[in-house]
């Protein structure tokens, strides 16, 4: 499923809050980018038209809708594109970014180390 950065935006607030109008849904991106109420409504009726949320139930005159993808179901979609977008097709260079620009605590680098072993005994 292709998705706009827009979308995405949008969907991330759905999985935050679960169920929710799309009143709601502008009011909460108002709070980073302001946007018409329109905009968001569009964005809203999209992501119902990919099957990425439908309705569940009204709030009022307002259509409830439900999130219908996990952000796991998305991922394996969304990271190659980004990896090529971003970083020239090169996941190493992704990494790398993350592990310098973040604040790793031991308890995460000795995760990563870990995971990485397991990953190369698996390829072994």
């Amino acid at each position: 499923m292709k998705l706009s950065d827009f979308e995405l935006d949008v969907l991330q607030l759905f999985w935050q809050h679960g169920d929710c109008s799309a009143k709601q849904i502008h009011e909460w991106v108002c709070e980073t980018k302001p946007s018409a109420y329109t905009t968001v409504k569009t964005i809203v009726d999209r992501l119902e038209d990919k099957g990425a949320i439908k309705r569940v139930g009204k709030d009022g005159r307002a259509f409830v809708f439900q999130t219908q993808i996990s952000k796991d179901d998305l991922t394996p979609s969304i990271l190659p594109s980004f990896v090529k977008r971003f970083f020239a097709g090169n996941a190493s260079s992704l990494i790398t970014h993350l592990i310098d620009d973040e604040k790793l605590s031991d308890d995460e680098l000795e995760y990563l180390e870990n995971y990485l072993a397991k990953k190369k005994k698996s390829k072994s």
